[in-house]
């Protein structure tokens, strides 16, 4: 299956390559994947060590540097040919990549170092279980922005609760649904929504969004220590177990569960679930 996985991502970087003034959206390239576009993104980084703005940033500076070096097309036809939608902004970002001007390449006849992606590092091994899952109905709130500040959110939930009187109804740990993928979406613009398990099907108070998870397998990696050590885990979910797994991700937004929190264990002893649900 690491293979299926690989010849996957392959076959996206060869539809980037030939196609750098088209389609290369989020959305175009998990389709080329056949992959998920809640999960496409955090597998292509997690197993090329770049993000997707980042390989195509790559391979349409790294072949307008070949056509500066071997051709006497006009620079502002190079722009347009790999993506660019003009000469300056094409010129600011073959600056910043190779430290001088696209007309010195073409005054030198030469082609600059290629660019390279970046390396992986070495991401430390998690178990991970597949398990049947019930649904659960979040009684939540919706938070955008950094993923890192969602505590704040989720004390605007508990607070919430306890005012409206909604305590006797908590049943479960804490739950944040995670929509957006923060190597692809600017921090500001991060969706997710913050919640907790709640009893029966009636009405919640004012201001909640009752937030339905689909039960069903779900592949669950368990956390034990500080939060900081969370986003490695995601990584190599997506970048070492699910190409080995023989598993694919269905489309629907993954999760954490915080059987723990901060106010009362030690950051040593934090559980946390990430929880990925499956085809």
């Amino acid at each position: 299956m690491t293979a299926s996985y690989q010849h996957r991502i392959d076959r996206v970087i060869a539809h980037i390559r030939a196609n750098l003034a088209g389609d290369l959206s989020l959305d175009a390239l998990a389709d080329v994947a056949a992959l998920s576009r809640f999960h496409f993104h955090r597998i292509f980084a997690a197993m090329t060590g770049e993000t997707v703005a980042e390989a195509v940033r790559r391979a349409r500076l790294n072949r307008a540097a070949q056509l500066l070096a071997a051709t006497t097309r006009p620079v502002a036809a190079i722009a347009a040919e790999v993506g660019y939608p003009n000469a300056d902004s094409f010129a600011r970002a073959f600056r910043e990549a190779f430290g001088h001007p696209p007309g010195e390449t073409r005054r030198r006849g030469v082609m600059p170092a290629p660019l390279l992606p970046r390396r992986k590092g070495v991401l430390p091994m998690h178990d991970v279980t597949i398990s049947d899952l019930p649904p659960m109905r979040l009684a939540a709130l919706p938070h955008t922005g950094p993923y890192i500040g969602i505590g704040e959110t989720f004390g605007r939930v508990w607070a919430r609760a306890m005012d409206a009187g909604l305590g006797p109804r908590l049943t479960g740990p804490a739950v944040a649904l995670y929509y957006d993928d923060p190597s692809s979406v600017p921090a500001a613009e991060l969706r997710a929504h913050a919640g907790m398990e709640v009893t029966g099907d009636g009405p919640l108070p004012e201001g909640f969004d009752a937030v339905v998870v689909p039960g069903g397998r779900h592949a669950i990696l368990t956390l034990k220590g500080p939060y900081t050590g969370i986003p490695a885990a995601w990584s190599w979910l997506y970048g070492e177990w699910f190409p080995a797994s023989g598993e694919e991700p269905a489309d629907r937004a993954p999760f954490e569960v915080y059987r723990n929190g901060p106010a009362d264990t030690a950051p040593a002893d934090l559980l946390t679930e990430i929880c990925v649900p499956l085809r």
